[in-house]
């Protein structure tokens, strides 16, 4: 038997166990660990624009968890069915029951709680009640459709979601699909990733005002480097897959050490190491939803910077994980793309079943792009 949800209500912070500014790989890491109160989770997203859209996350029967398109951060927590379902929930604010099987929510209570409140747009007396980083709806309409108010104005009225998300700035409205303020959730996650073809990647970290760069370089950075850094990996994985040698003119040394990797999964990324200790390639991973590593790494933010077109220029050209193939391709190699080679990473997984499993190599000089069906980069590899 599944306990009951009893979860605090932190306006602009969170819900229970959930924190806004959470990234999507920790939420679904989480939920996969506590599959007896959380067993049932369906995914949502856009397949049209696979690496920018929002997903929606609908923990049943309670939750909609919805995470930014681009950094993949828990951007609005919606409770729904407040008084049904199986297991019931508890809501509480500070010291007072807000909601449970016992004690309906309604508009009344909400006002002695909280205190007043600004009037909606419109000054429509019958609109939900917003307060700064909390707000109360009074229809079950889904997450996407609930600004349109109730049709009384009974103060009696029931409530039937509860609504979180982060406080506006300025006094402006959040984008209900934008991307999220920086906020302590963040602290100790990579930022950005600035990848220099032929160097290395320099990793910028949140909060951004405060942490310093830290610079991989092929060929230098070490094992230890690595370790001081980023703290230890969460898993070094020795390379026995050695079938693209057949691909290498050189002549391999069956006798020598074999390299390893340093797995960063919540940094979403990978550094091949050699037999020496010193870093050789390093991958960064999108986390595109539908793509076969979905999940499996978190989404790094990187940026392939080009050239700058004089010594003055501090602003040098760049392309994004969420450029379409062809854009970066074009950026990396003006000519036509070089052959590619089909990788279907569901070869070696029995039980996978993907609409878009197979993915395309495409190799340049210093610098190797995963490529999925939708033109949409998975991975980079640096080398």
């Amino acid at each position: 038997m599944i306990s009951a949800l009893d979860c605090d209500v932190r306006p602009g912070s969170g819900l229970g166990i959930f924190e806004l500014g959470t990234s999507l790989w920790n939420i679904l890491d989480l939920l996969r660990r506590l599959q007896h109160s959380f067993p049932q989770v369906d995914i949502k997203y856009d397949t049209d624009a696979s690496s920018t859209t929002p997903i929606i996350l609908h923990v049943r029967p309670h939750l909609d968890l919805l995470f930014s398109g681009k950094q993949q951060r828990l951007h609005t927590i919606v409770v729904r069915k407040l008084r049904f379902g199986d297991p019931p929930v508890t809501l509480r604010y500070k010291d007072v029951v807000l909601s449970s099987p016992e004690e309906v929510l309604k508009r009344v209570f909400i006002s002695r709680t909280f205190g007043p409140t600004y009037p909606p747009p419109g000054d429509d007396l019958r609109a939900d009640l917003r307060y700064p980083g909390v707000w109360f709806s009074f229809e079950e309409d889904g997450m996407g459709d609930g600004l349109k108010g109730i049709q009384s104005e009974d103060r009696m009225q029931e409530v039937k979601r509860v609504i979180i998300s982060q406080k506006e700035q300025d006094g402006e409205d959040r984008d209900a699909l934008g991307e999220l303020v920086e906020c302590p959730a963040m602290d100790g996650e990579i930022a950005r990733a600035i990848v220099k073809v032929h160097e290395g990647v320099t990793f910028y970290f949140h909060p951004v005002a405060a942490a310093q760069a830290i610079h991989v370089v092929i060929g230098e950075t070490t094992a230890q480097d690595l370790t001081l850094d980023l703290g230890p990996p969460n898993r070094v994985h020795y390379k026995e897959d050695d079938r693209m040698t057949i691909h290498s003119t050189a002549r391999a040394n069956e006798n020598s050490e074999p390299a390893y990797f340093y797995n960063y999964f919540q940094h979403g990324v990978d550094f091949l190491l050699s037999p020496t200790h010193v870093v050789t390639k390093i991958i960064l991973h999108s986390n595109i939803p539908g793509s076969p590593l979905f999940q499996r790494y978190k989404r790094c933010n990187w940026e392939i910077e080009g050239t700058p077109e004089d010594d003055e220029d501090d602003t040098p050209p760049r392309k994004r994980f969420y450029d379409r193939f062809e854009t970066i391709s074009h950026f990396l190699s003006p000519r036509d793309p070089p052959p590619s080679m089909l990788l279907d990473r569901t070869d070696d997984e029995e039980a996978m079943t993907l609409p878009s499993a197979t993915t395309r190599l495409h190799g340049y000089d210093g610098i190797i792009l995963e490529v999925s069906e939708s033109s949409q980069v998975v991975a980079v590899m640096l080398f």
